[in-house]
């Protein structure tokens, strides 16, 4: 049985370098990432290419050859009330089920994309986090989300182009952090989809050793970290993992991170009713981010089947506190509620039908 990998796994120094081990120049291999990466053709075999390049398509891609493309299949689609926001379930190779959503705001487009099939951080009032981890996505996978996303987006809006990208839908980017970097490597290319890396940002839960290797390695993409607890108990009750990686090692390497790039994070708030939303927390936030060049992002509650609590109706006091402490504090534009948007909702309301 032939071992099938996805040209779409490649970047293009790794493309250039499969065809020249079997003899096909440098420039054929600019042919093919065009097509693929920044066309998103997704049927070689009715693309016209030179020949050389076309015979080695012949023989080395498609069923019982070597080389295969990703082509995710849509199984259901839903579109939110005010147009903004489209949210797509897709079907990968091996049957499993991933979310991408589409969403629109004022000058721009971002899609938001999935690296795992489920999650295994288990944070309590998230719809991934409760139907567990299956598997980690190869780049291919995740980079064929954003491949999807504009020709949707093409051909509802040909006029439209896709600008921004978070790593903020299924799973933990951080703990398949070889892929996610692979993939926003293959992403970020100008040569292919081209979005830059400062409109890409990786959001984490609080994977400590991958926030380390974003710094050691000066990570041009934005970092944005999912905190909901500015005391240990507090947070742990909601993220799990903080048991792993606690809030104080947490905070220390968000510390590092910001000194040794330069760069702003990102701290995400879910605000939950008489959980995390008192006056008294956000004071003790204020604290624990003192000298972090640090933005609040306030999320309403998304309410999910598997977690009880409530939004919060006291978040513009929990603002205040911030700002006056000095951070930028905004709430994140809330897209797509009313279409399930918030992060494994959609599939998991297709797994119960």
């Amino acid at each position: 049985m032939t071992d099938t990998r996805s040209l779409h796994d490649l970047s293009f120094p790794e493309l250039a370098d499969v065809l020249a081990a079997d003899g096909v120049i440098h420039h054929h291999a600019r042919s093919l990432w065009t097509a693929l990466q920044r066309h998103g053709v997704s049927h070689l075999h009715d693309h016209h290419f030179l020949p050389p390049l076309q015979r080695w398509i012949d023989k080395h891609v498609g069923p019982g050859r070597p080389w295969k493309l990703d082509q995710p299949e849509q199984v259901d689609e839903i579109r939110s009330t005010d147009g903004l926001t489209r949210k797509f379930l897709l079907k990968l190779d091996d049957g499993q089920v991933i979310e991408t959503v589409l969403m629109g705001y004022q000058g721009r487009h971002t899609v938001c994309v999935s690296s795992q099939v489920g999650c295994a951080m288990g944070c309590v009032f998230c719809a991934t986090g409760q139907m567990g981890f299956t598997r980690h996505l190869r780049p291919g996978e995740i980079a064929a989300q954003v491949h999807h996303a504009r020709r949707a987006l093409k051909q509802s809006h040909p006029d439209r182009h896709l600008r921004n990208l978070v790593m903020m839908g299924m799973g933990e980017p951080l703990h398949n952090i070889d892929s996610v970097l692979k993939a926003l490597e293959i992403i970020s290319d100008d040569r292919g989809i081209g979005i830059g890396p400062s409109k890409i940002a990786i959001s984490t839960v609080g994977v400590v050793p991958g926030i380390q290797r974003l710094a050691a390695e000066n990570s041009p993409y934005r970092l944005a970290v999912s905190l909901h607890g500015s005391r240990e108990e507090e947070r742990a009750a909601l993220v799990p993992v903080s048991k792993r990686w606690p809030l104080d090692e947490l905070i220390a390497t968000c510390r590092h991170y910001g000194a040794k790039t330069g760069k702003r994070i990102f701290f995400e708030w879910t605000l939950i009713a008489g959980e995390n939303d008192s006056p008294e927390t956000a004071r003790r936030l204020a604290a624990l981010l003192a000298g972090i060049d640090a933005h609040v992002n306030l999320i309403p509650l998304n309410p999910t089947n598997g977690y009880a609590g409530n939004a919060s109706d006291t978040g513009h006091e929990f603002q205040r506190i911030l700002l006056d402490a000095g951070f930028p504090c905004t709430f994140r534009q809330r897209r797509g509620i009313d279409v399930a948007a918030g992060c494994g909702m959609l599939k998991a309301a297709n797994d119960a039908s």
